[in-house]
């Protein structure tokens, strides 16, 4: 019953959209601006390779990007109604995975300071804060976990 995640095709762009907007827009009232997420270039994302999903139809993603040393996750969404289903652990997991196949020694991400959800989250699977930054309109608070 459990689906493989995939890397994204172009045709998964429009999903991916709305995935993505689904898992954050009830933020915006919240933070008080957009999540970087929802106004990301997700056909670049596609086509750069940075973009896994799970679910048929896809209810899940991960946006990763390596960099020298680290991996980072530039987005987890998890479409609302699959909340609950283990859906973000295992694309966490994935990450964990993804960067030790490529060779990287830690994960690094970031979230809104105002998205107290993800901060658990976060820390429940065994990441660590590093700093709490303010970038023009976002308060982050940014994590780091070794693989």
């Amino acid at each position: 019953m459990s689906e493989d995640i995939r890397p994204a095709t172009a045709d998964d762009a429009a999903v991916v959209k709305a995935v993505t907007d689904a898992a954050y827009s009830h933020y915006i009232e919240r933070i008080g601006v957009v999540p970087v997420p929802m106004e990301a270039d997700h056909a670049a994302d596609i086509a750069a390779g940075r973009v896994f999903v799970v679910g048929s139809p896809v209810r899940g993603l991960i946006v990763l990007t390596p960099h020298p040393g680290h991996l980072f996750i530039d987005s987890v969404a998890v479409h609302p109604d699959a909340h609950g289903t283990g859906l973000g652990r295992r694309l966490l997991a994935f990450a964990e995975s993804h960067a030790r196949e490529l060779g990287l020694e830690e994960i690094q991400l970031y979230t809104n300071a105002l998205m107290w959800e993800n901060q658990k989250l976060y820390t429940r699977y065994g990441y660590e804060v590093v700093e709490r930054r303010v970038d023009g309109r976002y308060d982050r608070v940014h994590y780091r976990k070794p693989v």
